[in-house]
Parts: C-alpha cells; sequence; structure tokens
C-alpha cells in the first residue's frame, strides 16, 4: 500500500473505534511493511490486538494493539479526547511491561510520545495528510520497525544537574548578603516555587510571569518575591491573582534577599526548565552543602545519578 493509497482510503472514514482500528492497524502494517499480529505471533504473546491489562489505580482494560518492548496504541473514533486515550495508556503501561512508545490514534491523526526511563519525554503529532511527507512516515516506521530512534537524548539526569548547577551558582554569588542560614532558606523557598509551579500549586503562568517581570526590573525583584512569600504565608491575593496559602515553615516571616541582575538571569533559564521531571532530592544536598562550613567547597559539585 502506497502513501497516497492509504490517505485516500482512510480520508472519508467515519466509523466507530470498534470498527475502524483492526483494518487501519492493518493497512498500516502493509504501508510499513510489518507483519500484521496475527502472521508475525500468532500466539499473541508479544505482538497482539486487544491485550489485556490491569489498570495503575485498579481496574481491568485492553491495549487495542501492544508490541512488547516496542509500543501500546490506543484508538478513539474522529475528534475524540486523544489525551485522555493517552492517560489510559499511561495506566497500562505497567501491565504493559512498560513499552518504550505510547501511540494514540483516531485515523485522522497519530500522537507517539516517548515512555523511555530517565529520559525527557517527547511528543511526536501527525496528520493523515502528513503521511505522503517522508520525514513523517519515518517516525512511524520507526514505531514499527526501530524505537531507539526515537529515543530522546536529554535525560531527567541532565536536566536535574542543570537545575542544581544554577542553583549552586546562585547561592554562592548570595554569600555575603546573609548568613549562610538565610541564604540557603531563601534559595529553597525560590526552589519549592519552580515545583509549586510545576504541579500547579501556584496559578497556571502567574510564576512565570513574576519571572519575566523580575529580569524586566531587577531593582524591584525582592518586592515582588517578598509579596508573593507573604501570600504564600497566609494565603491571600498577589497581583490580582489568589495564592493558596502554604504551612510548613518554610514560608514563616522570612524574606527575600537583594537580587542582581545576575542572579535574576539565572532564575529565569531555570524557570526554562521542565520542573516535573527533576529530582528534588539533590537540593537537599545543596542546602546540607551550604550550611556545613566543612562542606561548603562543595557547592559546586555536580549532580549525579544516585546509586541504587
Amino acid at each position: 500500500m502506497t502513501p497516497a493509497e492509504f490517505i485516500k482510503k482512510w480520508k472519508p472514514v467515519a466509523l466507530t473505534e470498534r470498527a475502524a482500528a483492526h483494518t487501519h492497524f492493518l493497512d498500516l502494517c502493509k504501508l510499513f511493511e510489518h507483519d500484521d499480529p496475527v502472521s508475525a505471533d500468532p500466539t499473541g504473546e508479544w505482538f497482539t490486538f486487544e491485550k489485556g491489562a490491569t489498570k495503575t489505580g485498579g481496574g481491568e482494560g485492553f491495549a487495542d494493539v501492544w508490541k512488547k518492548n516496542f509500543f501500546a496504541w490506543e484508538y478513539k473514533k474522529k475528534k475524540r479526547d486523544l489525551n485522555a486515550a493517552m492517560d489510559q495508556l499511561v495506566r497500562y503501561a505497567a501491565a504493559l511491561e512498560n513499552p518504550p512508545l505510547q501511540v494514540v490514534c483516531d485515523t485522522d491523526r497519530f500522537i507517539i510520545r516517548t515512555a523511555w526511563t530517565n529520559t525527557v519525554p517527547k511528543q511526536y503529532e501527525i496528520e493523515l495528510d502528513g503521511l505522503a511527507l517522508p520525514e513523517k512516515r519515518e517516525i512511524l516506521w520507526a514505531v514499527f520497525h526501530d524505537p531507539e530512534r526515537l529515543r530522546p537524548k536529554e535525560t531527567r539526569t541532565g536536566i536535574t544537574k542543570e537545575a542544581a548547577d544554577k542553583f549552586s551558582t546562585i547561592a554562592l554569588r548570595l554569600q555575603g548578603r546573609g548568613t549562610p542560614e538565610e541564604v540557603a532558606h531563601f534559595v529553597n523557598q525560590l526552589v519549592f516555587c519552580y515545583f509549586a509551579n510545576s504541579v500547579k500549586l501556584l496559578p497556571e503562568g502567574f510564576f512565570p510571569k513574576l519571572l519575566k517581570r523580575a529580569g524586566q526590573r531587577p531593582d524591584k525583584a525582592q518586592e515582588y518575591f517578598n509579596s508573593l512569600f507573604e501570600a504564600m504565608e497566609n494565603g491571600g491575593e498577589f497581583d490580582l491573582t489568589d495564592i493558596a496559602h502554604f504551612n510548613g515553615g518554610l514560608f514563616d516571616g522570612r524574606r527575600a534577599i537583594q537580587l542582581d541582575d545576575g542572579d535574576i538571569g539565572l532564575l529565569v533559564e531555570a524557570g526554562n526548565l521542565d520542573w516535573s521531571l527533576i529530582d528534588p532530592t539533590i537540593f537537599g544536598t545543596l542546602f546540607e552543602r551550604f550550611l556545613d562550613p566543612d562542606k561548603r567547597a562543595q557547592i559546586g559539585a555536580h549532580y549525579t545519578i544516585p546509586k541504587k
């Protein structure tokens, strides 16, 4: 089957998920010169339709197609929520031996997301018409034949190291503007804000906006952070935005330290990292080193993968 034939056949199709899924996948096997599940694996041990799976959190279900160590694949009817389908695959992952690729499709669109351990997830989206382009077909060819081609080069460890290095530098720059305890506490407050933003404990878009404004007005950065920390201490309004109350002692009346252009630049750069992928345990080590004079020289030490 040629790309043009595949596109022409599936462009007008508006069948239900169940009615279209098997035929669509079999046509993809033809398009990408790959054996269909029944021909490749008659017993269904490593490549099959309707692979039963226990969902993380409870419940039973089926992945529409599964190829061991390659992918789990879920179909939806056209124009249905493919993000919901992807969430479903995530819940199946452990039962399906954690395939490195998760694929959802509504016959009009493909979404492929990588899921290798310790790598930064990457997502590819391909429209049906896009299959006319060789570079788009190469992505789906890799799904069927060679997932390693899609393995992201960026790792969670690398992002964590980058974040730790930035805050090590900030901590060193702040020496002399407060006691080691004051500096460590302030840096801890800043780090918490990044994590709180990543899990939406702070209003969406609020913290990036604050960082951007601080970059534009470094002379007022301390004032901006003081106002934020005060709102987080008690719960309240800041810049026409409701801020939740964060208890636990981190926001306990101790406020921000004066920052300069270089400090703000590092904070803005840190804000461009995906904090949902960062290992928070490294920061405990960072603060311990900062507070202990015997370990202070190690503040700039690089983050390494913890030994198991």
